[in-house]
């Protein structure tokens, strides 16, 4: 088991390791040289563990994903939180805080160059939260608080078009623009889930809240 201990250590080191030089450095202008000579190890250690700097960016991608995963899992599975509450707090908590590293590399996503990784990393968050979404919109359809025949498709394409709209390295929303698409993609998410007219007006409450407070 120690083996397998360090292993994990290792390879984490080497995604911890590259994760602050694409911050610092830049995706493109960072080379595997850089990992290696950050950490001190040969290249023949850095190859045992990943073939190329794009796959140690992909594992970065799912390590984000599959925190984000777990943190929809934790709040999908919470008893004391109504089905409708569960939408809207597994989204927000895909949200990366300011200043974090989740936000820097978003940044990275959104550099020109970097399109082939931005998309990459769009598509796998959609494959990978739409499992946890469609068992809660499940749930809501058991207790006639959503009726759709299609709750995977539904989320898939909520959640595709929500990426996009609402990626600020794709579209730079004026604050009202970005408020505007907001009621929209409410609107829908009402219409296509078969929600109550109003179900998320909460929501909006609370984003035109934030708006007012500068956040």
């Amino acid at each position: 088991m120690r083996i397998v201990k360090e292993h994990e250590e290792r390879r984490n080191e080497i995604l911890d390791t590259a994760e602050k030089l694409f911050v610092s450095k830049g995706y493109r202008k960072t080379t595997v040289n850089d990992i290696l000579q950050e950490i001190g190890i040969a290249k023949g250690t850095f190859y045992h563990y990943f073939k190329s700097k794009e796959e140690v960016m992909d594992a970065i991608i799912m390590r984000i994903i599959d925190a984000d995963v777990a943190a929809a899992k934790k709040i999908a599975s919470d008893p004391n939180i109504p089905v409708l509450d569960k939408l809207f707090h597994i989204l927000m908590a895909q949200a990366p805080k300011f200043g974090g590293n989740k936000e820097k590399m978003i940044e990275q996503f959104h550099q020109p160059s970097n399109a082939e990784m931005h998309q990459r990393s769009l598509v796998q968050s959609i494959v990978h939260l739409t499992p946890v979404l469609t068992e809660v919109i499940k749930k809501g359809i058991n207790e006639n608080v959503f009726v759709t025949d299609y709750p995977q498709e539904t989320i898939e394409f909520l959640l595709a078009s929500a990426q996009v709209i609402f990626d600020e390295g794709l579209f730079q929303w004026q604050p009202h623009e970005a408020m505007q698409r907001a009621k929209a993609f409410i609107n829908m998410m009402e219409m296509t889930l078969g929600a109550k007219k109003g179900s998320f007006d909460y929501i909006l409450d609370i984003l035109m809240g934030q708006s007012e407070n500068g956040q």
